[in-house]
């Protein structure tokens, strides 16, 4: 058994990806989840299912949160808590896409300690552990310190860029997008873009473990209020999320009317 989450993370995060790729350009079930949750197919099902039982039995005192499983409150007791997406872009995975990821992070007192994002068709596999820094493939991780948000390169979807959200005026920016939340974060600690932001409540699953390895790359990660992130709430949501420096930081927040 691995001796530490980070590795028992990256060991699951393998093995999730050898079911997925079973499931993926293949003729599989999808059911939508209704209430504007999305689709979720056989592949997400077979891997959460792998994930819950394989993570629960390595660390039978932690607490279990996913995308996929039904929500049980006896999480919110736990010190420590596994925080799960088996596939994170679930529309780009049914479409055949290669940019979907599986999301893994363990929690502790509402703060990721240990994170792995995996993407299996793009050989990508960002690992971080609290205090320890942000790896890619091993190699260690380094976010943009642009400063000036006029210009940046930024991940974020076309609701974002609406007028109603910036009393301060909308950020003069180059936008980008990528499916997966948990990607985009990652994304940014690879210093490809000089930040993130999405403004819709947002799930603790897809930006668990993103968060702490775009933190652990140098970048500051907050709701998109600028407070601090806490996971594993009732709820299991964010007002939002911001990573970028800590000076393109503060310049999101001044538009956002949040200064």
């Amino acid at each position: 058994m691995p001796e530490s989450d980070a590795d028992l993370l990256s060991v699951a995060a393998e093995e999730a990806a050898k079911i997925a790729l079973r499931y993926w350009r293949s003729d599989q079930t999808i059911r939508d989840k209704g209430n504007g949750a999305g689709p979720v197919s056989e592949g997400d099902l077979a891997v959460d299912t792998y994930l819950r039982k394989t993570l629960t039995a390595a660390r039978p005192d932690y607490g279990w949160l996913s995308e996929e499983t039904p929500d049980n409150p006896e999480r919110l007791s736990a010190k420590r808590v596994f925080i799960v997406d088996p596939i994170d872009g679930t529309r780009a995975y049914i479409d055949g896409q290669t940019t979907w990821a599986h999301s893994l992070a363990v929690v502790e007192n509402g703060r990721t300690i240990a994170a792995v994002v995996h993407l299996p068709k793009l050989d990508k596999t960002y690992r971080a552990k609290l205090g320890g820094g942000a790896l890619l493939n091993g190699k260690p991780l380094a976010a943009s310190r642009r400063a000036a948000l006029d210009g940046a390169e930024v991940l974020a979807s076309r609701p974002v860029m609406d007028a109603a959200h910036w009393p301060g005026g909308v950020p003069n920016i180059e936008r980008h997008f990528r499916p997966s939340l948990a990607y985009r974060l990652c994304l940014v600690a690879e210093g490809r873009f000089d930040a993130m932001i999405t403004l819709r409540p947002t799930w603790d699953w897809d930006i668990a473990a993103g968060v702490l390895i775009a933190a652990e790359s140098g970048a500051l990660a907050t709701d998109a209020a600028g407070a601090a992130l806490k996971f594993n709430s009732q709820g299991a949501q964010s007002p939002g999320c911001i990573v970028a420096s800590s000076a393109m930081h503060k310049a999101f927040l001044d538009h956002l009317g949040h200064g």
